[in-house]
C-alpha cells in the first residue's frame, strides 16, 4: 500500500480527509502527540491511542543521541521499540540542533554540533537526517531544514530559505524510493510573502508527498502567524497534506484549520499536564490554584477521560501539589483527550459545512472562562 491523501470534505479553505499509510489511516485535521524520546511523557502508548490519536511524532535529534538510531534499528525499529504500531512522523532534527545543541557550526554541508547530553560531537546533514529517519522506520519523514529565527530581516530570511531549499533537494535525493513511506518538504521564508511563494515553488519542483509550513510558532505571535497563514497554505499543492509545525494552542489550531492546514503537533498538552494545567472547552485551568482544594466536581463536565470520570478537582489539586506522578498521568491523559476531541469536532464541522459556527461557539465558550468556584 502506498501513501495517499484523500480529501473528503471542504468548508471554505478548510479540508477534512484521510491520509492512508500501510500502518493505518490518519484522519485530518490531525493532532500528533509528541513522543520526543520514543515516549509521550507520562502516558502508555495504548493510552495515547485511547485518546483518539492516529499518529505520533518522534524526534530525530534526541533519538540519534540516545539510544541512537542504529540501536533502535537493531531492536526492530521505532514502532516495535516504543510499542506503537500506528504511523509515526519524525522531524528532521534541525530545530533541536539550533535550539539545544552547543558549539554548533553551520555550513553548506550541514550542522556540526556538540550534544547537550554529554558534549560528544556530531554532524547532521540532509543525508544523515534521512539515514537516521530510515533507521527509525518513520512513516513520514521530514526534510532537513534550517528553522529561520524570528525576527529576521529579509536578507537573513532569504539566505536561510535558500539554504533550506538546497537541503530539501538533497533530502529528496537521499530519501530515494521507499514505497509506503512519505517525505515532506518544509516551506520557509519567515514572514515575507514573496519568499514563501518562492520556497513553495522550489518545493513543488523537487516534489514531495506532503508539505509543512515551517518557521512559525517561534515567537511571532498569533496575529502575525495568522497573517502568514492567510497566504502560505494556498501556495502549497492543494492535493497534498499541509502540516503546520509546532502548533499549538487550541485557538491557534482552530484558526489554522480555517486557513487550510491539515496536521499539527505540539508539546503543550503533555507539558501542561506535567505542570498542573488542564485544557478544557472553557480554557486552561490551573489545578495548583487553592480554589480547587475542596472542589468535588470533575475537571471538565462531560469528559470521559479517567481524570474526569474517576477523580475530583480536589484530588487532582492534591496530587499535583504533592508532586505525585499520578497527577502528571491524569492531566496529560485529559489534555490529549481534549485535543483529540477538538480535532474530531473540527472534522465533523467541516463535513457538515458548519466550521464558522463551530469556531464561533469555540471562542464563545473560552470567553466564559472556567466554572465558578463552589
Amino acid at each position: 500500500m502506498t501513501f495517499r491523501f484523500d480529501i473528503s470534505a471542504r468548508d471554505g479553505r478548510a479540508r477534512s480527509g484521510t491520509i492512508h499509510t500501510p500502518r493505518g489511516d490518519i484522519r485530518t485535521p490531525a493532532f500528533m502527540p509528541v513522543g520526543t524520546a520514543a515516549t509521550v511523557k507520562a502516558m502508555m502508548p495504548e493510552s495515547v491511542r485511547e485518546t483518539g490519536a492516529d499518529i505520533l511524532l518522534g524526534n530525530t535529534y534526541h533519538l540519534m543521541l540516545r539510544p541512537t538510531a542504529e540501536r533502535i534499528a537493531d531492536l526492530g525499529g521505532l514502532h516495535k521499540f516504543m510499542n506503537w504500531n500506528r504511523p509515526i512522523l519524525t522531524d528532521s532534527g534541525g530545530f533541536q540542533v539550533m535550539s539545544l545543541a552547543s558549539l554548533r557550526k553551520m555550513s553548506e554541508e550541514g550542522v556540526r554540533f556538540a550534544s547537550h547530553i554529554d558534549g560528544s560531537r556530531h554532524m547532521l546533514s540532509p543525508e544523515r537526517s534521512m539515514e537516521i529517519q530510515r533507521l527509525l522506520g518513520s512513516d513520514i519523514v521530514m526534510s532537513f531544514d534550517e528553522c529561520t529565527p524570528f525576527p529576521a530581516d529579509e536578507k537573513v530570511a532569504r539566505a536561510s530559505m535558500e539554504l533550506s531549499m538546497r537541503w530539501a533537494a538533497r533530502s529528496r535525493a537521499a530519501f530515494g524510493y521507499r514505497p509506503g513511506h512519505a517525505l515532506f518538504g518544509i516551506q520557509q521564508g519567515s514572514v515575507y510573502r514573496d519568499q514563501r511563494a518562492e520556497s513553495a515553488e522550489k518545493l513543488r519542483g523537487i516534489g514531495f508527498d506532503g508539505y509543512a509550513i515551517g518557521g512559525l510558532a517561534v515567537g511571532e505571535g498569533q496575529e502575525v502567524m495568522f497573517e502568514v497563514l492567510d497566504y502560505a497554505p494556498p501556495q502549497l499543492p492543494d492535493d497534498k497534506p499541509r502540516y503546520l509545525m509546532g502548533v499549538g494552542k487550541p485557538d491557534d489550531i482552530v484558526g489554522a484549520v480555517q486557513r487550510g492546514v491539515d496536521m499539527f503537533d505540539c508539546v503543550l498538552p503533555s507539558r501542561s499536564g506535567r505542570t498542573g494545567q488542564g485544557w478544557t472547552a472553557r480554557g486552561p485551568v490551573n489545578l495548583r490554584n487553592a480554589r480547587h482544594r475542596d472542589d468535588p466536581r470533575p475537571l471538565e463536565e462531560g469528559c470521559t477521560c479517567p481524570a474526569c470520570r474517576n477523580y475530583s478537582r480536589a484530588y487532582l489539586h492534591h496530587v499535583i501539589k504533592a508532586d505525585e506522578i499520578i497527577g502528571s498521568m491524569l492531566l496529560t491523559w485529559h489534555n490529549l483527550a481534549y485535543y483529540q476531541r477538538l480535532m474530531q469536532g473540527l472534522r465533523d464541522a467541516i463535513v457538515q459545512g458548519s466550521l464558522d459556527r463551530f469556531a464561533a461557539s469555540f471562542h464563545a465558550r473560552r470567553a466564559e472562562g472556567d466554572i465558578d468556584p463552589i
